[in-house]
């Protein structure tokens, strides 16, 4: 075993088989979203749509006056409480959540930089349909996480993903970086030692790793930038982040045939070594099915 996969199989506390400080820790894995995220807002009122609002919700508290409006407003926009085109009157909001007009006008100024709503000269503020959102932005992708929407975001975003690994394999295979594709293969080494020992927790990291070392080998810093955000939008949304949803000797095989495919610098093998990585994750087997016999 490589030094680097000693260290990090051997890197353990006492608490939940977590990492000692400098050894796997210095290692860039996603760290977990902290607990109490906001739920959907629940309004005072029993009317419909903007009449439901009624006083902040408790689990704005920290934001700022701000922060708890543009919350609250965005989450009743995502949630389809405010449909499109659905006029938002100033005085009104400022009204039912008890905020300056000073505040209203800079939360909607948010919302519409997400392209939630749009503020026109004699035609106000109003609600833009989905297909204008900006469906990459963190917090949209939080408050789908949390409403109506959330199924769907988990499947484009498994999608989105099925697009861009396979493509990122392709370029790396031909970028030849010698200590990136030792790394890769140490990750392995750790995948298949954590999988003997039924260490899910280190498994996990290990494949994280991998997943972010093949993007950044790839050498196209709009695919890393698109991955890191997927990445973090799959765990907000509670799905599968990385290659596999739990440990098995399939997964680890694939990884090695990546890993393979990438010092042979086969482009196509890599490429279709990703494919079947993804193919049978679980969450994304339903999205992207196997090719069918024929």
């Amino acid at each position: 075993m490589s030094t680097l996969a000693h260290t990090m199989m051997t890197a353990r506390t006492a608490e939940a088989g977590l990492s000692a400080a400098g050894e796997l820790d210095r290692y860039p894995y996603g760290e977990a979203r902290p607990a109490g995220r906001l739920g959907a807002p629940s309004w005072d009122s029993g009317d419909t749509e903007l009449g439901r609002v009624g006083r902040r919700s408790t689990g704005s508290r920290g934001r700022g006056l701000h922060g708890q409006l543009v919350q609250q407003l965005g989450q009743m926009i995502v949630s389809g409480d405010l449909g499109a085109d659905r006029p938002l009157v100033p005085e009104e909001i400022g009204q039912r959540f008890e905020v300056s007009r000073t505040v209203v006008r800079e939360s909607l100024r948010v919302l519409e930089a997400k392209g939630l709503v749009s503020a026109r000269p004699n035609v106000g503020t109003r609600v833009r349909p989905v297909s204008d959102w900006n469906l990459l932005d963190p917090d949209i992708i939080e408050w789908r996480a949390f409403g109506p929407q959330r199924d769907d975001q988990r499947r484009e975003l498994a999608e989105l993903r099925w697009t861009i690994e396979p493509l990122a394999a392709r370029l790396a295979a031909g970028h030849g970086r010698e200590d990136v594709q030792q790394r890769l293969g140490d990750m392995v080494e750790i995948m298949g030692h954590a999988l003997a020992q039924g260490d899910a927790l280190t498994f996990s990291r290990a494949d994280a790793e991998f997943h972010s070392l093949l993007i950044q080998l790839a050498g196209n810093r709009m695919l890393e930038h698109l991955s890191g955000i997927v990445s973090a939008a799959l765990q907000v949304s509670g799905a599968p982040a990385t290659g596999c949803d739990r440990p098995s000797d399939g997964s680890l095989a694939h990884h090695g045939r990546i890993v393979d495919a990438l010092a042979n610098g086969d482009a196509l093998a890599a490429e279709a070594a990703v494919r079947q990585l993804l193919t049978v994750h679980p969450e994304v087997e339903r999205v992207v099915p196997a090719p069918r016999e024929h």
